[in-house]
């Protein structure tokens, strides 16, 4: 098998920094440049997920204007749901 084959595979990467529950009235209502509220810390971790299956976890690094991850644990195929 050739290594062309791999490299054509496509994974949408999700990096899922924290959720929320809101009245869709209130989503309808918001505006462009609107904030919304997460049920999270600044410390918290983050979840990554591959195509909507969460495989890993990491903390969220600010360096200047870039943002980026760490990745701070691999979830075992256990834990990952299907």
């Amino acid at each position: 098998m050739s290594d062309t084959s791999i490299k054509t595979v496509k994974i949408e990467l999700t990096v899922i920094l924290g959720k929320t529950t809101m009245p869709v009235n209130q989503l309808l209502r918001m505006g462009r440049g609107a904030v919304i509220e997460l049920e999270t810390l600044d410390n918290d971790e983050v979840e990554i997920q591959a195509n909507n299956i969460a495989i890993a976890k990491a903390d969220v690094i600010v360096q200047g204007d870039r943002i980026g991850i760490q990745i701070t644990e691999k979830l075992k195929a256990a834990e990952v749901s299907y």
